[in-house]
């Protein structure tokens, strides 16, 4: 039997071990990917940590993978040995359920399968994907720099092409990280007067960098009343983790304006009066699925939004990880099969 490289969790809070394993086979509606880069998300804690309910060991984790089509199996119809693709948090559906009756894909109630959670995903040399989950890469996009897009970029770029605001409208990015680099990156290419909120004066020259019409430092100023200033945010998307940051900005929303959460904070608190007088709301946001992922891809190639990586090498990948979790790293990690 033909033997790869991965790196795995063997149980619940183990660490991340270099192992060899066997070569999987796709099956029925599926392609085995040639992996190139796969990003490192902070939702990789739920496989490492045992967060996902009814999580089974050993586990390859991984949910922005790139790769190439190395085999396919029976009935594959739209994807052939040698295209370049990608794949990103939802890795496929049941398409009989009531949610996939109706489109809503992302919503699957008996077959949902999460990359690097349910099933096994790309820190590895191979992998293997129902064809639905599965996205086209463009040539003009090297794989480690469109990893990223296919959880960061996807969330971020889907979330704020649905909020309902039109360009003109004032929309700000809640935090300057991960997520929030390239929110700033989209909205500003969407045509929106962005407005970038983060901790620090040393962050504004980054968030002019990226495209940011205004830059809010929420130690020096409170955010929902720079945001009142300017007429009201349309939208607020929230990429941080905090939820007392979430909540400080919702002042600012203008009337019928969204707190779209793509965050997730242990607890999320509001005021009822400041919904009930503007009519505003807070709103969740699931990334997407692959031609989601496709149009974020195709989006950020013609407009230039691009990630911004710190690379490391599969072997290195609990180094790779524990700087993601660190914080420090600018902005997403990305594992390479280059040794």
């Amino acid at each position: 039997m033909a033997k790869m490289r991965a790196v795995q969790v063997s149980r619940a809070g183990g660490p991340l071990e270099v192992v060899e394993r066997d070569v999987p086979d796709p099956g029925r509606g599926e392609v085995r990917i040639r992996v190139q880069a796969c990003g490192i998300c902070h939702s990789d804690v739920l496989t490492k940590e045992g967060g996902f309910p009814g999580q089974i060991y050993p586990r390859i984790p991984g949910h922005e993978v790139v790769g190439v089509v190395d085999a396919v199996g029976a009935g594959v119809a739209r994807l052939a040995v040698g295209e370049r693709v990608g794949v990103g948090w939802n890795g496929g559906w049941c398409g009989h359920c009531d949610p996939c009756r109706r489109g809503n894909f992302f919503a699957c109630r008996t077959a949902t399968r999460i990359t690097g959670i349910t099933s096994d995903g790309g820190y590895a040399e191979l992998m293997v994907a129902p064809q639905e989950a599965v996205a086209r890469v463009p040539d003009a996009l090297a794989a480690a720099d469109a990893a990223p897009l296919l959880c960061a970029g996807l969330t971020t770029f889907n979330a704020l092409r649905n909020s309902g605001a039109r360009g003109g409208d004032v929309v700000a990015v809640l935090g300057l990280g991960g997520l929030g680099h390239l929110g700033v990156q989209y909205a500003a290419r969407m045509g929106f007067r962005t407005v970038a909120i983060a901790r620090g004066k040393d962050k504004e020259p980054l968030a002019q960098q990226l495209g940011a019409w205004r830059y809010v430092d929420s130690t020096a100023e409170d955010p929902a009343a720079a945001l009142a200033a300017l007429g009201g945010a349309s939208v607020v998307l929230a990429t941080v983790t905090n939820g007392e940051a979430m909540s400080a900005t919702i002042g600012g929303l203008a009337p019928h304006g969204t707190l779209l959460v793509l965050g997730a904070p242990p607890s999320l608190e509001a005021g009822a009066f400041a919904l009930i007088a503007g009519q505003r709301s807070i709103r969740g946001w699931y990334s997407g699925t692959s031609i989601d992922a496709e149009d974020t891809l195709g989006f950020s190639v013609q407009s230039g939004v691009r990630s911004m990586n710190e690379a490391y090498p599969l072997e290195r990948a609990a180094e790779a990880y524990e700087r993601m979790l660190s914080g420090r790293a600018r902005f997403r990690v990305v594992l390479t099969m280059d040794s």
